[in-house]
């Protein structure tokens, strides 16, 4: 048995914290890259719209797209019921050719369930760029991509096929064939 390489990502979030994930590689399609975090740890779960999406322990298959300004994830609570589509904003991910990638957070999120698409964190976005953490510039490439999701979103376009087919269960398969 091959276990998938591990990959380790790291996530900038300004001002000053950095989050460290350490994720199997089980699918590498050169436009897209399938990891998976079998079990995330949180301090606290993750609530949208009164919901638990996310708690600790939860396992989470992302998808990492070379060059685009977000990646998406399927959320998952910890006894692994499917919650929905979270695509992060970010600065496009340095690294995919190695195990080692790097991103910055733009704060702002599209969260995509059974309601429809829902921008968050647009106040902490207001913040970041109120506090000199994120230039203009890159605050209005963040706004541009998110809002670019969510018309996909309303239109049925969005998420991409990919993220649809690699279901937890086929991205468990994989890691431990």
């Amino acid at each position: 048995m091959i276990r998938p390489p591990l990959v380790e990502i790291r996530y900038r979030h300004p001002p000053d914290r950095l989050d460290v994930f350490r994720q199997h590689l089980v699918h590498d399609g050169g436009d897209v890259k399938v990891t998976i975090l079998r079990s995330i740890e949180r301090a606290g779960p993750a609530v949208i719209d009164g919901r638990t999406v996310l708690e600790h322990g939860s396992p989470v298959v992302w998808f990492t797209f070379p060059g685009e300004w977000h990646d998406i994830a399927r959320f998952h609570r910890a006894d692994g019921l499917f919650t929905g589509i979270y695509a992060n904003i970010l600065t496009p991910v340095q690294g995919c050719d190695a195990l080692v990638w790097d991103t910055t957070d733009l704060f702002l999120d599209l969260w995509l369930d059974e309601g429809g698409p829902h921008v968050l964190d647009e106040d902490e976005m207001e913040d970041a760029v109120e506090r000199g953490w994120i230039d203009a510039p890159t605050a209005e490439r963040a706004r541009a991509e998110v809002e670019r999701l969510r018309v996909a979103a309303e239109a049925g376009n969005w998420p991409p096929a990919v993220v649809l087919e690699w279901t937890l269960e086929r991205a468990l398969g994989h890691l431990e064939a």
